[in-house]
C-alpha cells in the first residue's frame, strides 16, 4: 500500500523545490535603499527623477510597473537618496535592474542610469547624460 500524500508533505516538497531554483531569491516585504549620483561627481541637474525596476526575463510587466518612486532634484545636490517599497512576493533575479531617469519639467530626458539589483544590498546608480 502506497503512502498518501497529504497537504503538509506536498507543501514541504514544494518549498524545497522553490528554494533550490538557481538565481531566484525570495525577498521579504520591505524597502530597497540606494543613492543617485551624476557621472564625474557633478551636481545633479534640476528635474524629476523616476526610479523603477526593469527585468527582461519577467513576462508579467504589471508586477514591476507598481514598484517605482519619484524624487525631485533641486539642482544643488551631488547625491540623492531614494527608497523603493518592494511587494512581499518580489523575486530578485540575475537580470533584475533598477533604472533611474532624470527629466526636465517639460519631459525632456536629461540623464539615465541603471544598476544590477542584489538582495538586501544598497544600490548606487550613476546617472549618465542622455545623448541626442
Amino acid at each position: 500500500m502506497q503512502p498518501r500524500i497529504n497537504r503538509r508533505s506536498f507543501l514541504l516538497v514544494l518549498g524545497s523545490t522553490v528554494a533550490m531554483v538557481p538565481g531566484a531569491v525570495w525577498s521579504q516585504s520591505g524597502n530597497m535603499h540606494g543613492a543617485l549620483i551624476f557621472r564625474g561627481g557633478k551636481v545633479i541637474p534640476e528635474g524629476k527623477i523616476e526610479v523603477y525596476l526593469e527585468d527582461p526575463s519577467i513576462q508579467d510587466k504589471e508586477i514591476l510597473s507598481k514598484v517605482k518612486t519619484r524624487v525631485k532634484s533641486d539642482g544643488r545636490s551631488r547625491k540623492i537618496a531614494f527608497s523603493l517599497a518592494l511587494p512581499a512576493s518580489s523575486i530578485v533575479s540575475p537580470t533584475l535592474q533598477i533604472v533611474a531617469r532624470l527629466e526636465r519639467e517639460d519631459g525632456w530626458l536629461l540623464a539615465r542610469g541603471s544598476a544590477q539589483v542584489e538582495a538586501d544590498l544598497p544600490v548606487s546608480i550613476t546617472l549618465n547624460t542622455a545623448m541626442y
